[in-house]
């Protein structure tokens, strides 16, 4: 804007002292350079410009309401101006009315009347003075996050294999809470959905680099490039060290974004958890038990387990329908990938041909078992596991009627609900049925329902309830018989039913249109 009145008063000036045809190719530059209208660079040239007197700047607050604000600030422990302007009235009385401060009658009238604003204008150079001039210093994962390019969920664009997500899986016993757990470090290719797990100690930078390093090691293709999330044991200058040396690729997620690692985070649900489990883990000892499982789930995982890739995907107004390649293991996507050699196919071919699936099997129900072992107050006995494979393959025939096979899953055993959660509809109309039963011991629920819907009519309208009585029927029904079989248990066990707590009383507040009892009355 300053650059723009500069060249209008320059070329205005010009241009009122010229003739005609001067004017005109005047004009001509002019509205080149500015884009004006014609008609208005005719208007702007032409006018003169007006010298406006500067009034000199009238200070309200003087130098003593500047020293008063500066005591006050650093009385209220350096605040921002918007909470010392609010916190003036009361910090003025107090320092008064214990003798730290004296002010006269017009400089305390200016500082209660003082803005935000102003506060912070005045406090300006004191708190320049305070912090040396210098800003707070960004840390130094902000850098290097700023560094990393972005890379959303929409950007790979069908990569070749070697391009990997990375997250971490943190084996705290579910609530994080404060101590060194392990870690697993989790790699996801894109292309074939290879997957690495490495099990870590804690989570730190060094030991990050170095699970990168094991994963590179055994994998059957080269890493091209990794993405992470904007995690410090990520965002840090050892992890961008291995990658610049290492040549490769290395990008991040969106913070707060996960849908951009959908993959990894697939996997970690998939795979880590469903292996592992939720369980505390910590130390050398549980790190070994891990890594002993991983060495055998990557292979049992990578060469037979076959997984969905998404291949196409329509919206169609709210409804969104996906299409899916054929299942694939990782290992059969990497023997169709073109940028593999033929040498390095041959190889994988070879190592399919050595495993047994069931072998593997077998150790991992091991391995989970031993982690199992580890884990404080785990709540399981011991499974019983087959000593060799044959053992291990007769007992799958029958594994499913212990019920789940993973001795790392714990299934939270909730208590049966025995209270209602809906209002009862016979409350109130209950002990005339009881009355009819105990006359008429044979006769059925539809014509206890037939006599209830005559008598209220209101309450009971058509047989919307007949299921619930023919159900509380039943139950009364079995309770006669049990009193004919064991008499005195029947009545031990009613007393027990008694003095079971019960759950608050239901909210009726929503049911006023079918309040039972002004019903009745």
């Amino acid at each position: 804007m300053a650059t723009r009145r500069e060249l209008i008063a320059a070329t205005g000036e010009r241009y009122r002292s010229e003739e005609r045809k001067e004017r005109s190719a005047i004009l001509d530059e002019f509205v080149g350079l500015t884009g004006y209208h014609r008609k208005h660079a005719i208007r702007v040239l032409r006018r003169t410009p007006v010298q406006r007197n500067r009034h000199a700047w009238n200070r309200l607050y003087g130098e003593a309401v500047r020293q008063a604000l500066v005591v006050l600030w650093e009385a209220a422990d350096r605040i921002c101006g918007k909470r010392l302007k609010s916190l003036l009235p009361t910090l003025i009385e107090a320092m008064e009315r214990h003798g730290h401060l004296a002010l006269e009658g017009n400089v305390r009238q200016q500082l209660l009347k003082v803005s935000a604003a102003t506060i912070d204008r005045v406090l300006e150079p004191a708190r320049q003075a305070a912090s040396q001039g210098r800003r707070r210093r960004p840390g130094m994962g902000s850098t290097i996050r700023r560094s990393v390019p972005v890379r959303t969920f929409l950007d790979w664009n069908d990569p070749p294999p070697g391009f990997f997500e990375v997250d971490m899986v943190e084996h705290c016993g579910g609530r994080k809470q404060n101590g060194d757990f392990v870690h697993t470090l989790v790699l996801t290719d894109i292309a074939t959905g290879w997957t690495e797990c490495v099990a870590l100690p804690v989570r730190e930078q060094t030991l990050v680099v170095e699970g990168f390093a094991k994963a590179s090691a055994e994998l059957p293709f080269r890493v091209l490039g990794l993405d992470t999330d904007n995690d410090s044991a990520f965002m840090n200058q050892t992890v961008l060290d291995y990658c610049a040396a290492h040549r490769i690729e290395f990008t991040r997620s969106r913070a707060y974004k996960k849908n951009d690692q959908a993959w990894v985070e697939q996997k970690n649900g998939a795979i880590v958890r469903r292996l592992v489990g939720y369980g505390r883990l910590s130390g050398l000892e549980a790190t070994r038990t891990l890594a002993n499982l991983y060495t055998n789930s990557r292979l049992y995982v990578n060469f037979f387990q076959p997984s969905f890739k998404l291949k196409s995907k329509i919206r169609d107004g709210a409804q969104v329908k996906k299409t899916y390649h054929h299942p694939l293991t990782p290992y059969e996507r990497l023997l169709g990938a073109k940028t593999l050699t033929a040498k390095a196919k041959q190889r994988l071919r070879e190592q399919f041909m050595q495993l047994d699936p069931v072998l593997l099997l077998s150790k991992i129900r091991t391995a989970q078992q031993q982690l199992v072992d580890l884990l404080p107050d785990n709540g399981r006995d011991g499974v019983a596991l087959g000593s060799n494979v044959k053992t291990f393959l007769a007992g799958l025939s029958t594994a499913w009627k212990a019920g789940e096979a993973r001795p790392t899953h714990r299934k939270n055993q909730r208590p049966s609900r025995w209270w209602r959660t809906r209002i009862d509809p016979f409350e109130h109309t209950w002990p005339t049925v009881q009355a009819w039963l105990e006359s008429e011991p044979g006769v059925s629920a539809q014509e206890l329902m037939r006599r209830l819907a005559g008598m209220f009519p209101e309450l009971y309208i058509g047989t919307a309830q007949r299921r619930t009585l023919q159900r509380r029927v039943r139950v009364w029904r079995q309770e006669r018989a049990k009193e004919l079989i064991f008499g005195s248990l029947t009545q031990f066990s009613a007393d027990q039913e008694r003095e079971r707590p019960r759950p608050p009383p239901l909210d009726r507040s929503r049911n006023d249109i079918y309040d039972r009892s002004n019903i009745l009355r």
